[in-house]
């Protein structure tokens, strides 16, 4: 359920409420997604009725070509997509809820061009890698939590809000392994902690955590000490590494550590479907499109450019 402050209309967040509940209680829907399908619906509610009631039968299919196309010039295909889909699911959330005859407004939502496997993905290279985990005060506190959260995002490839979910618990030491929730799936995957994140987070346990009962991993160093870092104390660390390291024009989020894992294995020998583990991908063609940054192989079957004809 949403806990924000009451933020615009009254309608609108009462209906973004029962939004909300419908995604995770029916769509069962991580709380980044739902958070993100919120976001979008707010905008095109705001956009459709302001201030005034929501009426879902006075919406035309041209309401929603005209919100499309005032609000997808300036963004990427794949924000449009994600910004079409959340439309799709609230019409779906009217038509399970309240009837509405969604259908025509359904349709209208256009299905956005892709063309898969199109771009490469982003990722640091190995010089880029030290300097970004050179850039963390590791005598420090908070240096020492922020550099044990980089080492889970570069080793492991884990997500901002799966770091910021790990608990006590969830590291096992005599096995060498990291239970890992709070993703998309909602599942519990098992991986093994690379050794030398399993030192960061030692040395972050043994010398800079905060005195709590908290179960979390990663403590706020600020009053209050005992509740957990959020995944956006996560991306403010790794902005403010860029920034440190001279990378912040080139990156800004936490998703290249991502991609930059992925790539690191691939280069040092892992099988795709090693990689499809780790980055915990449900289908292995999710993660065919880092194949395209393993330089190494390509250049293996690489045919030789054409010689020059006279």
């Amino acid at each position: 359920m949403i806990s924000t402050p009451l933020l615009g209309p009254l309608a609108v967040h009462e209906e973004l409420t029962d939004f909300d509940a419908y995604l995770d209680g029916i769509a069962g829907l991580a709380a980044a997604t739902r958070t993100s399908r919120r976001m979008w619906v707010r905008k095109f509610l705001l956009d459709r009725f302001g201030n005034g009631p929501i009426r879902i039968d006075r919406l035309k299919p041209g309401d929603i070509a005209a919100f499309l196309r005032n609000n997808c010039g300036t963004y990427t295909p794949g924000t449009c997509g994600v910004l079409g889909g959340s439309l799709r699911s609230y019409f779906r959330f009217r038509a399970l809820q309240f009837g509405d005859r969604v259908e025509p407004l359904s349709a209208a939502v256009p299905t956005v061009a892709r063309w898969r496997l199109d771009t490469l993905p982003k990722h640091l290279t190995a010089e880029e890698v030290r300097r970004f985990l050179a850039a963390f005060d590791r005598n420090s506190s908070v240096g020492k939590r922020s550099f044990a959260m980089a080492r889970c995002l570069v080793d492991l490839g884990l997500r901002a809000g799966e770091v910021a979910a790990i608990e006590l618990e969830d590291l096992r030491w005599r096995e060498g392994t990291l239970a890992v929730s709070g993703g998309k799936s909602r599942r519990v995957d098992i991986l093994p902690l690379p050794d030398l994140t399993g030192r960061a987070i030692v040395e972050y346990l043994r010398n800079a955590r905060p005195h709590s009962d908290s179960r979390a991993l990663f403590l706020r160093h600020r009053a209050p000490l005992d509740v957990a870092i959020t995944a956006e104390f996560v991306r403010g660390a790794v902005r403010r590494a860029f920034a440190s390291c001279g990378l912040a024009d080139r990156y800004t989020g936490t998703h290249v550590l991502r991609h930059t894992a992925a790539q690191r294995m691939l280069c040092a020998g892992a099988s795709l479907k090693e990689v499809a583990d780790v980055l915990r991908h449900r289908s292995l063609d999710t993660t065919t499109i880092y194949t395209k940054v393993n330089l190494p192989r390509l250049v293996a079957i690489a045919a030789p450019w054409p010689e020059e004809r006279p």
